[in-house]
């Protein structure tokens, strides 16, 4: 079996931290376009408009490793295109991206409530990846994991593509400790501390992840740190990484996370209440380092305001 050829380096550059689209043209047998023009139409003409892939050829924003393509261009199997989408418009986070550890490997990033990991959906430009290339002067910046986006706290960022896959096994073997700190009401009946083991699903399109019957694949350890009145501050040690776990087992103990928009019910969609952040936060990262050896630990500069 033939292996495909490398792609060639992209002709164009980022654009606010973001890297253009690449398109492989297929193969067509069939032989359904003659040109470039009738091929981007085809694919991107429902999502789009056609019109706007005309706008988007008469401007140059379909480029090959030798310039432009022209929407008369003979279509040819294989050919590379890169282009950049038009970005939507979002709203701005306001606060920064913080930074706790760089060297020439890692950056351990402090991401602020309501922004993003890494661009998906509506959330492009204003996300931590593409803040924190701009900023840091990184183009080559990609997560290690994923953080939630209600979720505020440290992000093990990789700044060399070739050294990312040993931190992101780091993660998927569960050998990254992590340690996360949350405000939730106070309730003198819940036992604490106690380790919650259930199953949890979360279906595409579905805002809430649930708990179902079930061998469990999911553990959280739960503990009280601190009270003052009705709310406490507890600390969560996630032993495994499912969505929205802590939130699920919080929610689950009848103690759900101060301002959570999910759980017990999910609010309306509406304008981002920056006032009322969701109170939690991955607080530690300890891992070994998979190049040094070296025992490494981080820890978020940090703090939520739902105690006061």
């Amino acid at each position: 079996m033939r292996r495909r050829a490398k792609a060639p380096v992209a002709p164009l550059p980022q654009r606010d931290g973001i890297d253009p689209v690449r398109l492989r043209l297929p193969d067509d047998p069939g032989g359904a376009w003659a040109t470039v023009r009738e091929y981007l139409v085809d694919r991107y003409g429902v999502a789009v408009g056609a019109g706007r892939v005309e706008e988007m050829l008469g401007e140059g924003r379909f480029v090959g490793v030798d310039g432009p393509a022209a929407g008369g261009d003979p279509y040819t199997a294989g050919r590379y295109l890169w282009f950049h989408r038009d970005f939507p418009v979002e709203e701005r986070v306001p606060f920064p991206v913080g930074v706790v550890h760089r060297d020439e490997r890692i950056v351990v990033a402090d991401k602020p409530h309501f922004l993003a990991t890494m661009p998906r959906g509506r959330h492009v430009t204003e996300t931590a990846l593409a803040r924190l290339r701009r900023e840091l002067g990184l183009p080559s910046l990609q997560p290690a994991h994923r953080l939630d986006r209600l979720t505020a706290g440290l992000v093990l960022c990789v700044v060399r593509p070739e050294d990312r896959g040993a931190y992101q096994t780091l993660f998927r073997d569960r050998l990254v400790r992590k340690e996360y700190e949350a405000v939730a009401p106070y309730d003198p009946a819940v036992g604490l501390p106690v380790t919650v083991r259930s199953r949890i699903e979360k279906e595409r399109g579905v805002m809430a992840a649930r708990e179902v019957p079930g061998e469990p694949n999911s553990e959280s350890r739960i503990a009280l740190v601190e009270r003052r009145g009705r709310l406490g501050r507890y600390r969560l040690v996630p032993e495994t990484g499912r969505t929205h776990q802590l939130r699920v087992h919080m929610n689950a103990l009848g103690l759900p996370i101060l301002h959570d928009p999910i759980y017990p019910v999910v609010r309306a969609d509406g304008p981002e209440d920056f006032r009322r952040p969701l109170q939690l936060l991955a607080r530690t990262l300890e891992f070994t380092d998979p190049f040094t050896g070296v025992e490494r630990r981080f820890e978020s500069r940090s703090a939520l305001s739902g105690l006061g």
